[in-house]
C-alpha cells in the first residue's frame, strides 16, 4: 500500500530547471574560464539569449526573482548602457556561433527600460548576433503596467511572445501577497498586446498562496480562461524566507497546508484540462495548436531556467546582473550586485561570480532528469552509452528509486545486458521532481535548502 502521499509532497527537492543546481556552483570558474568556452562555440551551435533587468516599481511579497523596487528611471538607463556594453563584449567572443533561435527578458520587469533603451538594445543584438527567421522573442510583464504604447513598442523591436505575471484574481488574496491588480487590469493588458499583433500569450499563475481556497482558484481559472491564453504556467508558491527576506511579509499561518496545495493544484488542473489545455510536464498547461504542446508531442520539449520551453539553442548566453547561462562546458553566472557587475563590464572584463564546470556524469545525469521532467520516461542504457559511462554508475539512483517504484509512482524495468528504463506513472506525475531528485548525486550534500515537492 502506498505511503501517506503528503510524506511525499512534503519532501524538498530541487525545480530542477538546471542540473547541478545552482546551489553547488563556485567561484573556481572565473572570467577566464568563461572566455575560452565562449571561443569554443562553433558555427554548429545554435544559440539562446536571456537578458535579465532586475527592477520592480514595486516588489510582491511572494516574489522569488533577483530583483529590487524602484520609482526613478535614471537606474534603468544606467543598467540598460550597462546591458548594451556587456552584450557587445559577450558577442564579440561569439563571431562563429550559430543563429539566434530564443531570446528572453526576464527580471523584474524588463519593460521598465526606457522606451529607446529598448530599442537600442535589441538593433545591438540583431548586430552582434544572427537572427533565425523564426527567431522566438520573448518578455515577462507586469499587467499593471502594460499600455496601448508600451505594447506597440515591444511589437516594433520584435517581440513575439509575452508572459504576464497574473498569479491570482481574488483581492484578498492579492492583497496578502502585495500585489493588487484587478481582473479588468490584466484584461486591458492582453486587450493592447492583441491589438498589437502580440497573440502568442502566456499567463502565470500560482497556487498555496496565503488566503487561497477552493473557490478562488477556480474563479481565478475560470477568469483566466475567458482570456484565453495560449500557454498557462500554474507554479506552486514556494515559500522561502531564508533566501527572500520580503517573503516574512506574508503570514505564514494564512498559507494552505500541505494537502490543501494538492487540493488546489489538482482543482485548477482539472478545469484547465477539461477546457481543453494540454499538460505540459509538471506545471505547464497550452492549447494543443501551440508549439509548446506540438513540443511534448514530438519529443522536442526542453527544460531550462524559464522552466518548461521550446527553445531549442544549444548554447544558453545570460546578460545582466545575477544571470545564468549554459554553455556545452558548463554554467556561468553573473555577479549579484549591480555595482560589482558593472565595473567589470566597464573594465572589459566578463562579469563572472561562480559557475560549474560539467563531467560526463553531470551530463548524463542532467540528461535523465530532462527526460523525466519533461517526458515521464527515460531508457537509460542509450543514455549512458551517449555519455561513455554505465547503467552501473547509476546504481545509487536505481536504489534510491525503490520506495517510490514499491508505492507505484514510478516503474523500474531492470532488464538484462545493463538494460533499464525508468518511467514515471500517472499517479506519479505530480512528484515527478522526486523522481528527478534520485539521479541528482548532489542533493546530499545539502549546500540549499529547496520549498516542497508540491
Amino acid at each position: 500500500m502506498m505511503k501517506d502521499p503528503l510524506s511525499y509532497a512534503l519532501r524538498n527537492v530541487p525545480r530542477y530547471t538546471s542540473y547541478p543546481t545552482a546551489p553547488h556552483f563556485h567561484d573556481g570558474v572565473s572570467a577566464e574560464t568563461y572566455s575560452d568556452w565562449l571561443q569554443a562555440v562553433t558555427p554548429a551551435d545554435s544559440l539562446s539569449l536571456y537578458l535579465h533587468v532586475p527592477f520592480c516599481r514595486e516588489l510582491c511579497h511572494y516574489c522569488g526573482c533577483h530583483t529590487k523596487a524602484t520609482r526613478q528611471d535614471a537606474p534603468l538607463k544606467a543598467y540598460a548602457a550597462t546591458l548594451g556594453k556587456e552584450i557587445s563584449l559577450v558577442g564579440a567572443q561569439l563571431q562563429k556561433a550559430g543563429p539566434v533561435r530564443h531570446i528572453h527578458w526576464g527580471g523584474g520587469t524588463p519593460s521598465l527600460l526606457p522606451r529607446e533603451s529598448l530599442v537600442e538594445l535589441t538593433a545591438l543584438l540583431r548586430v552582434m548576433f544572427n537572427f533565425a527567421p523564426d527567431v522566438e522573442h520573448a518578455i515577462e510583464l507586469d499587467p499593471r503596467l502594460v499600455s496601448a504604447g508600451l505594447a506597440e513598442t515591444l511589437a516594433t523591436i520584435g517581440i513575439n511572445r509575452t508572459s504576464l505575471g497574473v498569479q491570482d484574481f481574488d483581492p484578498d488574496v492579492q492583497k496578502a501577497i502585495g500585489r493588487i491588480q484587478p481582473f479588468e487590469i490584466v484584461e486591458r493588458a492582453t486587450a493592447n498586446l492583441r491589438a498589437a499583433g502580440l497573440d502568442d500569450l502566456n499567463f502565470d499563475l500560482m497556487y498555496g498562496l496565503p488566503g487561497q481556497s477552493s473557490e478562488t482558484i477556480l474563479d481565478t481559472v475560470e477568469k483566466t480562461l475567458a482570456l484565453a491564453p495560449g500557454r498557462i504556467a500554474l507554479f506552486g508558491y514556494a515559500h522561502v524566507p531564508w533566501m527572500r527576506k520580503h517573503q516574512k511579509l506574508i503570514d505564514e499561518s494564512t498559507l494552505p497546508t500541505a494537502a490543501e496545495r494538492i487540493a488546489l493544484a489538482d482543482l485548477a488542473r482539472a478545469e484547465l484540462l477539461k477546457a481543453g489545455y494540454v499538460a505540459i510536464g509538471l506545471d505547464h498547461f497550452a492549447r494543443a495548436d501551440d508549439s509548446m504542446a506540438i513540443a511534448l508531442m514530438d519529443g522536442s520539449l526542453k527544460r531550462n531556467f524559464q522552466g518548461y520551453t521550446t527553445d531549442q539553442g544549444e548554447q544558453l548566453i545570460g546578460f545582466g546582473v545575477s544571470s545564468i547561462g549554459k554553455l556545452s562546458n558548463g554554467y556561468i553566472q553573473n555577479m549579484p550586485d549591480v555595482g560589482n557587475w558593472r565595473r567589470s563590464v566597464e573594465a572589459g572584463k566578463l562579469p563572472v561570480s561562480k559557475g560549474l564546470a560539467l563531467s560526463a556524469d553531470d551530463r548524463l545525469r542532467g540528461h535523465i532528469i530532462e527526460e523525466l521532467m519533461t517526458n515521464y520516461s527515460c531508457d537509460l542504457k542509450p543514455a549512458c552509452n551517449a555519455f561513455g559511462l554505465s547503467t552501473h554508475d547509476l546504481s545509487d539512483a536505481i536504489d534510491a528509486l525503490q520506495d517510490l517504484a514499491r508505492d507505484g509512482l514510478v516503474r523500474l524495468d531492470l532488464g538484462a545486458n545493463d538494460n533499464a528504463k525508468v518511467e514515471v506513472t500517472d499517479a506519479g506525475r505530480p512528484y515527478v521532481r522526486l523522481a528527478a531528485a534520485a539521479f541528482d548525486a548532489y542533493l546530499s550534500e545539502g549546500k540549499a535548502r529547496h520549498s516542497a515537492a508540491i
